[in-house]
């Protein structure tokens, strides 16, 4: 199903509302297991409630209701990678390991279980700019740029935000976004109106889509817009996509040092 952060990514873009929804119940996990999981449960028609392993309800007094099926998420497997000796043709495992991906039918929401009470309040944790860029390694520099039609800049491993840019928060992730995904090593970052419209800003506005989408802060719709325009009915590379997904995790969790994502649960 899916098994694709393409795939993912595009139905977070065509059905608004569903990333900051499924952050507010699904916070502890990943970002794409969050959308994942609210994706799956609106396609069953239940409501975005608490989900956990059939173990955990068991351990919380509750049974999964007869004939109901699990839904999927993301879980990190560790392989192995084998070097083959070019002599004997034989493998061996010093080549050392990696982590994959793999889709996992383990969870039931609350609303495919039966038993004792149980509620869980849904929580949005706040997420800290200034402890995001320290924990990133990045600094806040102050814009010198006298062009007024530049939103923001990032520069090796420093970012400046216009004091007029119209929204502040999207340009913030943008260019925060360009320096974790490496664009900065290769060329700096300025970004206006008429910036063209690279794999570069596509990736980077992924990011800010998601992040605002996350913690609902304006500009997720602009963000929205010139992602699906830039794409014009296309689908983004699959490496993008996760590429995207990976630095908005790396970039909320930064935010929020004391609160760790769980992936099983």
């Amino acid at each position: 199903m899916y098994d694709k952060f393409a795939q993912l990514l595009a139905q977070a873009l065509t059905e608004p509302g569903i990333v900051s929804e499924a952050y507010r119940r699904f916070h502890r996990f990943s970002i794409g297991n969050q959308i994942l999981a609210a994706v799956q449960l609106h396609q069953r028609h239940l409501p975005l409630s608490p989900i956990a392993s059939f173990c955990r309800w068991k351990e919380l007094g509750r049974s999964v209701c007869k004939g109901q099926k699990a839904i999927s998420l993301w879980m990190p497997i560790t392989v192995k990678r084998k070097d083959k000796d070019e002599v004997s043709g034989e493998s061996d495992d010093a080549g050392g390991a990696f982590t994959v991906f793999k889709l996992a039918p383990r969870w039931f929401s609350l609303d495919q279980t039966e038993g004792e009470e149980y509620t869980e309040p849904v929580e949005s944790p706040q997420w800290d700019a200034e402890a995001a860029l320290a924990v990133l390694g990045i600094t806040l520099e102050r814009f010198d740029l006298m062009d007024g039609n530049v939103q923001g800049y990032a520069v090796k491993r420093g970012i400046a935000i216009s004091p007029i840019a119209e929204y502040p928060h999207k340009t913030r992730f943008h260019e925060i976004a360009h320096v974790v995904l490496g664009h900065t090593q290769e060329a700096d970052c300025h970004d206006a109106a008429l910036t063209p419209r690279t794999l570069w800003e596509v990736e980077a506005e992924g990011v800010a889509f998601l992040l605002c989408s996350l913690l609902d802060l304006p500009g997720r719709d602009e963000s929205r817009g010139y992602i699906q325009s830039w794409l014009d009915d296309a689908q983004l590379p699959e490496k993008s996509a996760q590429r995207i997904f990976s630095a908005s995790q790396k970039i909320l969790e930064a935010g929020r040092p004391g609160d760790r994502t769980e992936v099983t649960q």
